[in-house]
């Protein structure tokens, strides 16, 4: 059994999916955020909504995933460890492959190329079922890239996502990415180093494990007290509080650069008028903690009880106590932190290719 099966099989088995803030600390930054949102003169938000959420909302940045951060891949990859090495060493930008998540096979040219020469080629490959395929080129000074037109490239590497959400590289996959290789290398006059099918089936496999282990989507649901809302009505202020109105329907919190907090579903149609119950919607290895995605979430839930005389519930049905969301906080503390230790952290970039 390889390192990485290893440490991502060791963490894997103990979370429990349920959680709806952080601590006490991190739910009242979030209120206060919240409530700047959602704050009025008027105590009905439907009738006079406040500013938008992201006025009043402050966006912690992340630090870049570096492929430097990155583990060397087990034996059974294509490069040597030596050109590996050499590869996440480099300072460089973020690259479109990882050794982690991807299965890296070079190809070795016999003289340079430029990129026109190659981007036609490579654009026959770019996908096997739907694992991603991404290519980079070695330029003269060393440092690595993605290939584009005007650059000359002294050496390739093709990398092959492993897993994601909607299974692990299988044989079939793998042996449709070799064979488009095989005629991309011979149309370029290069030589390609295959890796062994079962050393990548094995490593696929256990990092498909711990996608599974850790793709957890948590919710928390504000319940009328009485007659149900319009939705119409609804609809409007909530997108005037900062929500993202999708074509799908779906309501979306932007995280303020481009991606998603946490949603919010009706639980009805859209050509549905009424509806008594909100869903919100945290996917939690998409977010990263220091977004403090939980605290939000909750406090938004609790805003929104508050404005439109509902109840913050479960799934069950059953009213959130304090007890039990303290509970839950100590699981999301280990989740995080298993995600960490596995070097996926939550809303990284390796989590968001391998939770899609």
């Amino acid at each position: 059994m390889t390192e990485l099966q290893m440490s991502l099989m060791a963490i894997g088995g103990t979370i429990v999916v349920g959680v709806i803030s952080y601590n006490k600390w991190q739910e009242y930054k979030a209120r206060k955020s919240v409530q700047r949102a959602f704050s009025s003169e008027h105590d009905d938000v439907l009738m006079n909504p406040p500013p938008g959420v992201a006025e009043g909302r402050q966006e912690p940045s992340l630090a870049p995933d570096a492929l430097a951060d990155a583990e060397l891949p087990p034996e059974g990859t294509t490069a040597s460890d030596e050109q590996i090495e050499k590869l996440v060493e480099a300072p460089q930008k973020e690259l479109p492959v990882d050794d982690l998540i991807d299965c890296l096979i070079s190809l070795t040219l016999q003289s340079p190329l430029r990129g026109e020469k190659i981007l036609p080629k490579l654009q026959t490959l770019r996908h096997v079922g739907n694992k991603p395929v991404h290519f980079i080129g070695q330029r003269e000074d060393g440092n690595w890239e993605p290939v584009v037109h005007g650059g000359q490239y002294f050496a390739l590497f093709a990398g092959v996502q492993l897993a994601n959400r909607s299974g692990a590289l299988n044989e079939i996959e793998y042996s449709e990415l070799i064979t488009g290789l095989r005629q991309i290398a011979d149309e370029m006059d290069a030589d390609l180093d295959v890796p062994d099918m079962g050393d990548v089936m094995s490593r696929a496999r256990a990092l498909h494990q711990f996608v599974a282990e850790y793709d957890a989507q948590l919710s928390v649901n504000v319940q009328s007290k009485g007659a149900p809302w319009a939705i119409n009505t609804l609809l409007a202020a909530l997108e005037r509080q900062g929500f993202d109105l999708r074509p799908d329907g779906r309501l979306v919190m932007p995280d303020g650069e481009g991606g998603v907090l946490f949603s919010l579903s009706t639980n009805v149609t859209l050509a549905a008028e009424t509806t008594s119950r909100l869903t919100l919607l945290l996917d939690v290895p998409r977010v990263a903690p220091a977004r403090d995605g939980f605290g939000a979430m909750t406090a938004c839930a609790r805003m929104l009880a508050s404005r439109l005389d509902g109840v913050v519930v479960d799934d069950g049905n059953q009213p959130l106590t304090d007890p039990t969301l303290a509970e839950i906080a100590e699981q999301v503390a280990a989740f995080y932190q298993h995600m960490e230790s596995a070097n996926i952290p939550a809303g990284s970039t390796r989590a968001m290719r391998l939770f899609s």
